[in-house]
């Protein structure tokens, strides 16, 4: 089992997500730099949590697929 993020870690995720959703990457490193850019987070934990969260959300994005509709014909049972 993971860890469970607070309000605040996921609060300030789906902030930047809304606001720069195209410049995060897939790329842990990377989204760390920009979420040091675009917020004043003073603590380098906080910091590396916010990335990581931010990271596996956008992961988890990429692995959601649409579900196919299935049509299915019911006319028998009725």
């Amino acid at each position: 089992m993971g860890r469970i993020k607070t309000a605040l870690i996921k609060r300030i995720t789906f902030k930047l997500l809304e606001k720069h959703k195209g410049k995060f990457t897939m790329d842990f490193k990377k989204n760390k730099e920009l979420v040091e850019e675009f917020t004043d987070v003073s603590s380098r934990k906080l910091r590396n949590v916010i990335a990581g969260y931010l990271t596996r959300q956008i992961k988890h994005k990429d692995k959601e697929k649409p579900r196919a509709k299935i049509k299915e014909n019911f006319s028998k049972f009725y």
